[in-house]
């Protein structure tokens, strides 16, 4: 969708400037309000104002129907964790429409909550009877175990004493025989007892609080249940114990039943009669039978309920979110006078304006309104929001620049540069063509299941690397062009594009050097000669090969950027910002370091061995001085002589001349506030230029202090963010160096062994350094490295950064933000 021309200097490109945008209002009757702004959501091109900003939530028209879409939301939140827990999935409905109105979802999602409540209440407590019943089932064997035990201990002792007439005494023979403890029916004491399960880490404690509070007046019997128990209280798996407390008197039963109560013990009735306790397991048995059939038909039940749910929960959620976003929307509307009408103001693209139009004479068709909705373009200065149309490839360069800062409407995007210069950059930084293919098959694999993946949870990172898997594919793809400029495939050269250019002199100088090599062939045809790989001449020559080429680069971004500050200024018709900004600021830039590498260029095709650094130094420190073997072409001292004297020219035509133009532009125009208002279009283009200061007092000193700091950090910054580019050679020589370090002190040191297992374990731990070095540290540092340079050294030449983004009303986007 392009932009009409307005005086600017370049080609229109959907992405180079925002859509151009225009302030509308919609009168909107009341009885056709509710789905004008649905099909307006649809539609998903006008940003709302909220022309109740002074309202709380509360005291705004739709605040009851928000109240009832949010406890809908609630409800729908409600259901979707208990079937999460019941381990079902909520499959993802295609369908858009809804064959429900929002009524009628109301009654029913509030029958649904009712009956799912009642239903886990139920289930709750036949599961707690449950849990009771089995632990009651415990204790009945458990303290079976222990009275039959003591009554055949009894009997046993019995028997022993009958047949030892002699009334010899050992240590088990009672202290009272049986005749002597029935003659005083009065000293009888009738033990009382307690039986439960504690919990078996607290069992200890539990015995030793009981033997202090009844000063050992308890007899205490435990023993260890084999498997955990569902605790009836917390419903989680316990490890108990059974225990049975014998004791005497009210005093001490009272003390153990508050024990019991603090030590979270369950106690359960029991009998010493050997027949009701049989009798008592059979019923236990019985009726837990019956229980397990009773939960199982509830859960049978509860999950027929729920599959019902989650089949039309999808449905229901979007429903719920489109009407509450509806509601929130009508409450940025304001009320007409007369109570029958809705005013709406929003931003929207000029070339929208018939699909809103369409959008509003169908809501008042299908609404039946005998009234239609009125569509006017409003004239203002406010700065309009930015807008622009990305698709899935270029959305992630995009994020890249509004990270930095979204762009002021209508000025120019480095998104669309970005989408080149970015991954160049990166790769100049990465080049390896071995390392670009891993890169590349990574990143297919992501690109070819998008679909797949799109609809899935991926975790954080994963999420990050499937939203830039545009980015990470045109970054591989160019690391494989550099890769093959610099002939390193995991830092080993391939001879491609045809043999080396250069031959030994003699068999010796093969590993030595490349002194010895003589030119025999022509030169080699694409990229670095494999020749230079292994040799003593490798490291400086790459060194001054990538030096030189991160200075060009630089240059070259930088000029961009300039040039782009000069098609600003020509499209917003700012005269000053091109012969008091733009123009110096090239003079200055090139005068310098666009010499520097013509130098560079210059010194390269002519096999020079002028020191570069030597003529750049004595370019200032000496420019009168004979250049002598450093010159490099005729006229060069008086070529010098001229570029210094117009870069120190255009500082102080950066600086001085701008604040009294606009100092001068300010007292011309003044008193013309109330002129005419001027068409949509160019206010809009006026106050983008202008900001929204129109009617502020000029301050002179604080211009001239603006212009001061641009002009320092211009001229301070041109030599800083030059240098800055240095990083790309940097970074690049130690992505190779580091390249071959676990080429060669890895994998040929262990193929050296001739030790299968040693072959093996150095092919690992090649693969885990080449992956996690090389492949995701080396990415991330040079991705980091491209940002600053895109950022700093090239956005700020140009890029102001100081809009606000286009947030349409849209459900797509209404969605995406609740997932």
């Amino acid at each position: 969708m392009g932009e009409p021309r307005r005086g600017g200097c370049c080609p229109p490109m959907d992405l180079f400037r925002s859509e151009p945008m225009q302030l509308v209002q919609l009168i909107i009757p009341i009885e056709s309000a509710h789905l004008t702004v649905d099909y307006l959501g649809e539609l998903g091109l006008i940003q709302f104002k909220d022309l109740n900003a002074e309202k709380s939530p509360f005291q705004r028209t739709y605040a009851a129907q928000i109240k009832r879409c949010g406890e809908m939301a609630r409800k729908l939140r409600f259901f979707k964790d208990q079937i999460s827990k019941a381990g079902l999935s909520v499959p993802v409905s295609l369908e858009t429409q809804v064959d429900i109105n929002l009524d009628d979802l109301e009654i029913k999602l509030g029958e649904l909550e009712a009956e799912l409540v009642e239903i886990n209440a139920n289930s709750e407590k036949l599961q707690r009877s449950y849990n009771e019943l089995v632990e009651y089932k415990l204790v009945l064997h458990k303290a079976g175990e222990f009275f039959h035990s003591a009554l055949s201990s009894a009997e046993a002792q019995h028997r022993e004493y009958a047949s030892n007439p002699s009334g010899e005494v050992s240590l088990e023979t009672p202290l009272l025989s049986e005749q002597e403890i029935s003659t005083d029916s009065s000293k009888q004491v009738k033990l009382g007892f307690i039986s439960g399960l504690v919990p078996r880490e607290k069992s200890m404690a539990f015995e030793r609080i009981l033997f202090r509070a009844t000063r050992g007046n308890v007899f205490l019997r435990q023993s260890a249940v084999d498997e955990p128990v569902t605790d009836p209280v917390s419903g989680e798996k316990v490890e108990k114990n059974v225990f049975v407390v014998f004791f005497s008197g009210e005093r001490a039963k009272n003390k153990i039943l508050k024990i019991c109560e603090a030590f979270g013990a369950n106690r359960y009735p029991f009998s010493e009669d050997l027949s009701k306790q049989a009798q008592s397991i059979n019923e236990v048995s019985g009726r837990l039978s019956e229980l397990k059939t009773t939960i199982d038909a509830g859960l049978l039940h509860r999950g027929n309920l729920l599959q019902t749910i989650a089949e039309k929960f999808d449905r229901w959620n979007v429903l719920v979110r489109r009407e509450k976003s509806i509601y929130h929307t009508l409450n940025m509307l304001s009320i007409d006078v007369t109570k029958k009408c809705l005013v709406a103001e929003g931003w929207s693209p000029t070339s929208a304006a018939k699909q809103v139009q369409d959008a509003l004479q169908r809501a008042t068709h299908d609404s039946n309104s005998q009234v239609g909705a009125i569509f006017r373009v409003l004239h203002t200065r406010e700065a309009p929001p930015t807008y622009f149309q990305t698709n899935k490839f270029t959305s992630a360069f995009q994020e890249i620049v509004d990270a930095y800062g979204v762009a002021k409407y209508q000025e120019a995007n480095p998104g669309v540069f970005t989408i080149v210069t970015f991954p160049f950059l990166f790769a100049v930084m990465f080049g390896d063509w071995g390392h670009g293919i891993c890169l590349l098959v990574a990143t297919l694999y992501l690109t070819l299941r998008e679909r797949k993946l799109s609809s899935q949870k991926l975790g954080d990172i994963m999420e990050m690397t499937f939203g830039g898997r545009y980015v990470i594919l045109m970054m591989s793809l160019f690391s494989i062009f550099t890769g093959l400029i610099y002939n390193e495939f995991f830092s080993v050269p391939f001879g491609l594009f045809g043999q080396s250019a250069y031959t030994c002199r003699d068999p010796s100088c093969s590993e030595a050097a490349s002194v010895g090599l003589i030119k025999t062939r022509d030169t080699y045809p694409f990229g670095v000669d494999p020749v230079w790989h292994g040799t003593r001449s490798e490291l400086p020559f790459l060194n001054s090969l990538k030096m030189k080429m991160s200075i060009l680069l630089g240059v070259a971004q930088m000029n961009l950027g300039i040039i782009l500050s000069f098609c600003n200024a020509k499209f917003f018709r700012n005269g000053i910002n091109i012969w008091c900004q733009f123009v110096p600021e090239m003079i200055f830039l090139n005068g310098l370091f666009g010499y520097l590498s013509v130098l560079i260029i210059l010194k390269w095709c002519t096999g020079s061995k002028a020191d570069l650094y030597h003529v750049m130094i004595y370019m200032f420190l000496s420019p009168t001085a004979e250049l002598g073997e450093n010159q490099l072409f005729p006229g060069q001292k008086l070529a010098q002589i001229v570029l210094l004297l117009l870069a120190l020219v255009a500082v102080p035509w950066m600086l001085i001349p701008k604040p009294f133009l606009l100092k001068s532009q300010h007292d011309r125009h003044h008193g013309q506030n109330y002129a005419p208002l001027q068409d949509t279009e160019e206010s809009l283009l006026v106050e983008a230029d202008q900001g929204s200061h129109g009617h502020e007092e000029f301050e002179f000193s604080e211009i001239f202090v603006h212009q001061l700091i641009h002009t320092i950090e211009f001229v301070l910054g041109a030599v800083s963010n030059t240098a800055s580019y240095l990083r790309l050679w940097a970074l690049s020589l130690a992505h190779s160096e580091l390249s071959t370090v676990f080429y060669e002190k890895v994998l040929l040191l262990a193929w050296g062994y001739n030790n299968i297992i040693i072959l093996i374990v150095g092919i690992i731990i090649f693969i885990f350094a080449t992956v996690g070095v090389l492949l995701v540290m080396e990415t991330l540092s040079a991705f980091l490295h491209a940002l600053r340079l895109h950022w700093v050294e090239f956005q700020n030449k140009f890029y102001e950064g100081d809009g606000y983004k286009f947030y349409p009303f849209s459900f797509s986007l209404v969605n995406d933000e609740e997932d």
